[in-house]
């Protein structure tokens, strides 16, 4: 099973949330149907401009909870470095 940790934003520069999941296309949906209550529904947080996958799920978690206390900025570098034109990386899946 692979395991994945994803950043979602609201536009360019946006807000963004951090998240982790076993099936990234099935939660990102549920994301960009407002499914799921709370700050990405609120926000309408649900362009999927980054992910990472693992094969253990003590790695995501790890990533996760790193990138969660990551500073605004280096999460913006970390999303330039692989995605420079934001683009929405669902279709891409």
């Amino acid at each position: 099973m692979k395991y994945y940790v994803y950043i979602l934003a609201s536009k360019r520069n946006g807000t963004l949330y951090v998240g982790m999941t076993n099936s990234l296309r099935r939660r990102i949906d549920e994301h960009k149907q407002g499914l799921i209550p709370g700050f990405t529904q609120k926000y309408k947080v649900h362009v999927l401009v980054y992910f990472g996958e693992f094969n253990d799920p003590r790695d995501a978690i790890a990533r996760e909870k790193q990138l969660k206390w990551w500073h605004r900025k280096w999460k913006l570098d970390l999303i330039e470095s692989v995605n420079p034109e934001w683009r929405d990386l669902i279709f891409e899946l």
